[in-house]
């Protein structure tokens, strides 16, 4: 007699589970595809970029028939007596009212800025949102809107056609920049530093003097590139501030204003290899500063929203 067979419970059938994640060879392709792309639109923006420069350049040391050729095409005849020529036509009085104007206005731009973002981003006070969205307004203002008031409160103050004139027009203008990136930046500064500063016995201007404003180098950095750039680059502003006012008047125009003033003295005798040396020597100056300060500018621009 045999014995009873057992009956036993079915076993579920074990499905497999989905993935939800993929896996390391997935990973590493999609990672393969997006730094193509990245580094190919990286390399077309540089070519955009560098290839005008370099056309730039290339054309101050070409005659007029050989620019009219050829675009890209190497000058026959390196020589620099060109950029001689354009420094005598006036290139060298334009570059040297600039330089005055941003030795002045750029400082005192930060200083300003520097001051009034920090009393707002460390002291509360009524009326401090206000005040900050006043000056966040100002960097939302176009100029174009404030170009004419702008001509008759400065010729009101009898100031047209004067390097003091466009410094503090320049520094109103710079102002709501300044202080928007500023205030950002002092508002991440450690508070116990501030604090300690102030239990030592450090007044508060010797605070924001001696250990504020050295913390927020960085920033500072950043911003004084960009106020350099903008203002060196500046043309209506100048254009519309600084025309001789009579025949005795004399001429203070600035970079921009100089190479539209070379471009209409030259008429039907163009010398185009002059123009386009004065436009290089007007770009050198600040291809030198951003490049000397590319890292510091990168860690200003950084530094506040990693902190």
């Amino acid at each position: 007699m045999s014995a009873p067979i057992k009956e036993t419970a079915a076993v579920p059938a074990v499905r497999p589970v989905a993935k939800t994640r993929p896996g390391p060879g997935e990973r590493k392709g999609e990672g393969v595809v997006l730094n193509v792309f990245s580094h190919g639109f990286l390399a077309l923006w540089a070519l955009l970029i560098v290839l005008p420069l370099l056309w730039l350049v290339l054309s101050s040391f070409k005659t007029d028939a050989q620019i009219g050729g050829s675009a890209f095409g190497w000058p026959q005849h390196w020589s620099l007596d060109v950029f001689s020529r354009a420094w005598s036509k006036g290139i060298g009085d334009y570059f040297l009212n600039t330089v005055i104007v941003l030795v002045f206005s750029v400082p005192l731009t930060m200083l300003l800025g520097s001051m009034a973002a920090y009393v707002l981003a460390r002291y509360p006070f009524w009326g401090n949102r206000f005040l900050y969205y006043f000056f966040v307004a100002g960097a939302m203002f176009p100029v174009f809107l404030a170009l004419v008031p702008l001509f008759f409160m400065v010729k009101r103050l009898d100031m047209l056609n004067t390097f003091q004139g466009l410094i503090l027009v320049y520094i109103a203008y710079s102002m709501p920049f300044t202080v928007f990136f500023m205030h950002a930046f002092f508002r991440t500064l450690p508070t116990a530093v501030f604090e300690a500063a102030i239990l030592d016995g450090a007044s508060h201007t010797r605070t924001f003097f001696q250990v504020m404003l050295p913390m927020a180098k960085p920033g500072l950095i950043s911003v004084g590139i960009f106020n350099t750039l903008g203002q060196w680059n500046q043309f209506i502003l100048p254009t519309v501030l600084m025309q001789p006012q009579s025949g005795d008047d004399p001429e203070r125009y600035v970079l921009t204003q100089g190479l539209i003033q070379l471009q209409q003295q030259m008429g039907y005798a163009s010398d185009l290899p002059v123009l386009f040396a004065g436009v290089t020597i007007a770009m050198i100056p600040m291809l030198v500063v951003y490049l000397s300060f590319q890292r510091q500018v990168q860690a200003g621009l950084t530094s506040a929203t990693l902190k």
